[in-house]
């Protein structure tokens, strides 16, 4: 029997980090109200967008592909296409590469044991909105401690600087959407959606890079300022 093929973990360190600096990222200025931290600098709004951002920094095959995408949509914007080569021609696919299991709603992760350290040590503050029989929402909030760790630790720690700037690339992707709208999009990747629940989702790397050549070979075949006509 073929044994199963070990699967690569951060250590709750790791996911603690990159976790925090996600949702210094992500986090929108917080409205008033009785439940939002006095301390509070900003929230992050339900579990789903927060599991559907993280995917994309733990997969880098998955984040260039989307970035091709945008590239594909966006008549062909040279920097989503040179972000997309960054990723794929190098070892990063592989090297930052922590897999997520598929379930009901799309990758997914306990998050309970990476955010405790942050909510112990009153960097975040999180809450949840219930319905009649579940919860309908969660919510995160951003305290000015948190952020103050956030930025010091990439000051001190110059090795962090490639997470605070993957979760800003991955919050400026796809600013305003939605956890459900965020699900969708990544469904729509086959290998994704075919997943079966409970399954860690496969890396794309090689179907990625294909499509990498693809695109920079129809790049190269369009005469110099075509695409400035047409836009124009």
């Amino acid at each position: 029997m073929i044994p199963p093929v070990a699967v690569r973990r951060a250590s709750r360190w790791q996911d603690s980090v990159r976790l925090l600096l996600l949702i210094d990222a992500a986090a929108k200025p917080a409205a008033g109200g009785e439940s939002v931290p006095l301390t509070a600098v900003g929230m992050v709004h339900t579990q789903v967008r927060l599991q559907k951002l993280d995917f994309w920094v733990r997969n880098p095959d998955y984040l260039a592909f989307e970035l091709m995408n945008e590239y594909a949509a966006a008549l062909d914007v040279p920097r989503l296409l040179d972000l997309a080569s960054q990723i794929l021609e190098s070892e990063e696919p592989d090297l930052r590469r922590f897999p997520m299991l598929r379930y009901k709603y799309g990758a997914f992760e306990e998050l309970d044991d990476a955010l405790a350290p942050l909510v112990e040590r009153g960097l975040l503050r999180k809450t949840q909105i219930l319905g009649q029989d579940r919860v309908v929402e969660h919510i995160y909030f951003l305290l000015e401690r948190g952020r103050e760790v956030a930025r010091s630790m990439v000051a001190e720690a110059p090795a962090l600087e490639w997470y605070a700037e993957r979760t800003r690339l991955v919050v400026d992707l796809v600013d305003g959407l939605g956890g459900t709208q965020l699900k969708n999009r990544q469904y729509l990747l086959r290998d994704y959606a075919d997943t079966p629940w409970g399954k860690h989702i496969a890396p794309i790397t090689e179907q990625a890079r294909a499509r990498l050549q693809g695109l920079k070979s129809a790049a190269r075949a369009v005469p110099a300022g075509e695409n400035d006509r047409e836009a124009s």
